[in-house]
């Protein structure tokens, strides 16, 4: 059986502010070291990316970046979601016109549709460009959960590849594959049980510790599709600090100042998001140093 299009580990980037702008430069260098260090795939302006208070042409431009810092090394899926179906179809349509291998889109927040409306949602946007559509379904910030009923809907249409199921519930997996089939590409939308999600049959993780930890990520997943799950057991053992510490506030608070503290770009957030607390940089700091990461 060919193996799907998106597997392995897929980080989802943050993305570099410096003096309130987008920091392009620290943005693509993030990008070649992601790469350099193994890491499977990217995805630019995903929630990590704190796409909620990018501007449109923020938007665009940081898919553009990243799809020029990639160079079609590795898939590039762009986060086009938004709880307005004119402004997904408006990114999604300059994703595949910027050469992104794929798109992302949240089920939209806020607004609490029906599962008839995220099918209508979904299908404006399969309908909109001829590009592999990854739906990400996280109630956790949405509110709204997908059904596997409505999963099975949307893969009967063209663009719809699979999901980034951030819900946690191992169950889900392997309900989704029996509905849908193997060939439904689903990727865990969360690090701490991407462990158990990838023993359901998982093809990968969009991963936010891959940031900081992206070779390490990276084994994981060649190890869970290997089948060795013994190796991935004691790489999610020493990851787990890790995965724990970078959520210890909203998200992508903890993980951009990991990545201050690596030598990545300074970390920088946009309000709503505040500077972590010190207690906060404390617990994260002493994570890098369980997992042995070098700190400057």
């Amino acid at each position: 059986m060919p193996m799907p299009p998106f597997q392995g580990s897929i980080t989802a980037l943050i993305t570099p502010f410096k003096d309130g702008k987008v920091d392009a430069r620290a943005f693509q260098e993030l990008a070649e070291w992601q790469i350099d260090q193994g890491s499977h795939g990217l995805v630019p302006c995903g929630t990590t990316g704190e796409s909620p208070t990018l501007t449109h042409d923020e938007h665009k431009r940081v898919v553009e970046l990243c799809v020029e810092a990639a160079a079609g090394r590795v898939p590039v899926i762009a986060g086009t979601g938004s709880n307005s179906t004119a402004e997904a179809v408006e990114l999604t349509r300059h994703a595949k016109t910027s050469g992104a291998d794929g798109v992302l889109v949240v089920t939209p927040y806020y607004n609490k549709p029906t599962q008839e409306g995220l099918y209508l949602h979904f299908k404006a946007i399969n309908d909109c460009a001829d590009i592999p559509i990854l739906i990400y379904n996280i109630p956790g910030r949405s509110v709204v959960d997908m059904s596997v009923d409505t999963m099975a809907r949307l893969f009967k249409l063209s663009n719809i590849v699979g999901v980034k199921d951030a819900t946690a519930n191992m169950a889900r997996a392997s309900q989704q594959r029996a509905a849908l089939g193997a060939d439904f590409i689903q990727l865990s939308g969360e690090d701490a049980t991407a462990l158990g999600f990838m023993a359901h049959g998982g093809h990968g993780c969009i991963s936010v510790t891959a940031n900081i930890a992206p070779a390490l990520c990276a084994e994981f997943q060649l190890a869970c599709l290997g089948g060795n799950f013994k190796r991935a057991l004691e790489i999610q053992d020493r990851l787990m600090p890790l995965h724990d510490a970078l959520f210890v506030e909203s998200n992508p608070g903890p993980v951009k100042y990991a990545a201050s503290k690596l030598g990545l770009c300074n970390g920088e957030t946009r309000l709503p998001l505040a500077p972590l607390a010190p207690s906060s940089r404390k617990r994260v700091d002493e994570a890098l140093e369980a997992v042995g990461l070098v700190l400057v």
